[in-house]
C-alpha cells in the first residue's frame, strides 16, 4: 500500500514537471529579463532622486518626484490585477516595460538637447510609476505559468536574491555614472535594459491558463469578483493583514536607520554604506537559503518564526550602543526578510486558482502603502524621541505580531481550505 502511494506522489510530481516543458531555461530567461529592467529602472530612479536633490537642495521638490514615482504605482495596481487576470500576461509586461522604455527614451533625448525641466522628469516619471503599477501583479502571477507548483518557493527565494543584488549595485554604478558621465546615458542605458528584457519575454511560450470567468464579464464586475474573492477567503485575507502590519512596523528600520547611523554612531560616509550593504547583503543570503532550504513543512511556521525573530534582532538593534552589533543585527535582519516576504508569494502562488492571482496580488502591490503610511507616523516622531526607541517598541509588536500569525488557524490549516 506505502509502496502504491509513493508511486502516485512520484507519478503526480514527474507529471507536473513534464507539462512544464523546458521550465528552468524559461524560468532562467524570464528572471533574467526582469532583473535587468529593475536594475535600469533602479539606475533611473537613484539618479533622478540624487539630480534633483544635487539641482535644487529641495525638500518639496524631492517629496514632489517621490509622489509622481509612487502614487500612480499605487492607484493603478490595485486595477491592474483585473487586467492580469483578463489578459495575456506576458503582453501586458511588454507592452509597460515599452511604455517606460519609450518615455525614458524622449526624456534622454531632451536631455541631451539641453531641455532638462523639471516638470518633465516628473512626467516622465508619472508615466514610469503607471507602467510599473501594470507589470507588477502581472509579473508575480506569470511565474505558476512558468514553474512547477513545488518548485516556486526556491524559485521564488532565487528571484529575492536577485532583486537584492540589484538593488546593491545599482545606486554604486549611478553615482559612479553621474559622476563620470551624464544623466542622459544613463536613461539610454535603462532603455537598453528594457529592450533586452523585451526580446528575452518575446521568445518565452508561455502556458496558457484556464479562465473561469464568463468572457463578457465587465471589468468593474471582475474587479468586485477579485476583491470579494480575497476578502472572503480567511487565509487570503488574514495573510493580507498581518503584511500590511509588518510593513507598516518594518517602516522606521528601513527609512530611519541611516538617520539613527549618522545620529548615533557618526556621520561618516563609510558608516552609512555599510548599514546599506549589511542589509542587503543580508538579504542576497537569505533569498538563496528559503530557496535551497524552503523553511518548514507549513509555511506559515517559517512566516511566523521570522517575523518573530525579525521583532528581536529590531529590538537588540534599538539596545545596542556598539556599531558593529548594530551592523551584524543589521545584517542578520536583511537574512531574515526573505523568510517573510518568499512563503507570502509562494503560499498565493500555490493556493490561488491562476485567473484570480494577478487581482490578489494587485492587493499584494498596494500594501506596500503602509511603509510611507508609516513614515507619517514615525518621521516626526523620530524628531521627538530616540530612533533606537521606536525600534524597541515596533520590534515589541512584530513579535506579538508573529504570536497571531503562528496561532491563526485561518493561516495554519490552508492546506484543509478551499481556494
Amino acid at each position: 500500500m506505502n509502496m502504491t502511494n509513493d508511486n502516485i506522489i512520484i507519478s503526480e510530481e514527474e507529471n507536473i514537471t513534464k507539462s512544464f516543458t523546458h521550465w528552468k531555461r524559461n524560468t532562467a530567461v524570464f528572471l533574467a529579463g526582469q532583473s535587468l529592467s529593475l536594475f535600469g529602472s533602479s539606475l533611473v530612479q537613484y539618479a533622478i532622486t540624487w539630480y534633483i536633490t544635487l539641482t535644487t537642495d529641495s525638500g518639496f521638490m524631492l517629496t514632489l518626484s517621490m509622489l509622481f514615482g509612487f502614487l500612480p504605482q499605487l492607484v493603478v495596481s490595485v486595477f491592474a490585477g483585473v487586467w492580469a487576470d483578463r489578459h495575456d500576461r506576458k503582453k501586458l509586461i511588454i507592452l509597460s516595460d515599452l511604455a517606460i522604455a519609450s518615455s525614458t527614451f524622449i526624456l534622454a533625448l531632451m536631455f541631451m538637447s539641453g531641455m532638462r525641466s523639471l516638470e518633465a522628469i516628473f512626467a516622465v516619471s508619472f508615466i514610469r510609476s503607471i507602467g510599473a503599477g501594470i507589470q507588477t501583479p502581472s509579473v508575480s502571477a506569470i511565474l505558476p505559468q512558468l514553474v512547477p507548483r513545488h518548485k516556486l518557493m526556491r524559485v521564488n527565494g532565487l528571484n529575492s536574491s536577485l532583486q537584492s543584488a540589484t538593488m546593491i549595485a545599482s545606486p554604486a554604478l549611478s553615482a559612479l555614472l553621474l559622476t563620470y558621465s551624464s544623466m542622459d546615458r544613463i536613461f539610454f542605458i535603462d532603455v537598453a535594459t528594457a529592450m533586452t528584457a523585451i526580446l528575452l519575454l518575446m521568445s518565452l511560450k508561455i502556458p496558457a491558463y484556464a479562465r473561469t470567468t464568463r468572457p463578457d464579464t465587465g471589468y468593474l464586475d471582475e474587479l468586485k469578483l477579485g476583491m470579494s474573492y480575497a476578502l472572503h477567503n480567511k487565509f487570503i485575507i488574514t495573510l493580507i493583514f498581518s503584511q500590511l502590519a509588518i510593513t507598516f512596523l518594518v517602516a522606521p528600520l528601513a527609512m530611519l536607520t541611516p538617520l539613527l547611523v549618522a545620529r548615533s554612531y557618526g556621520e561618516e560616509y563609510w558608516r552609512l554604506t555599510v548599514n546599506e550593504i549589511s542589509f542587503f547583503g543580508g538579504t542576497i543570503l537569505g533569498g538563496i537559503a528559503i530557496g535551497y532550504w524552503k523553511g518548514f513543512t507549513n509555511r506559515i511556521d517559517t512566516l511566523g518564526a521570522s517575523i518573530f525573530t525579525m521583532g528581536v534582532l529590531t529590538v537588540g538593534m534599538g539596545l545596542t550602543r556598539v556599531f558593529p552589533v548594530y551592523i551584524g543585527l543589521m545584517l542578520l535582519v536583511g537574512i531574515l526578510m526573505p523568510f517573510f516576504n518568499v512563503p507570502i508569494y509562494s503560499l498565493l502562488q500555490e493556493n490561488v486558482p491562476e485567473d484570480k492571482l494577478g487581482r490578489v496580488f494587485s492587493l499584494i502591490s498596494a500594501s506596500s502603502v503602509m511603509m510611507p503610511l508609516g513614515m507619517l507616523l514615525f518621521g516626526p516622531l523620530a524628531e521627538v524621541i530616540r530612533i533606537e526607541q521606536i525600534l524597541v517598541v515596533c520590534g515589541i509588536l512584530m513579535a506579538l505580531q508573529s504570536l497571531f500569525v503562528i496561532r491563526s488557524r485561518s493561516l495554519k490549516d490552508y492546506e484543509t481550505q478551499e481556494f
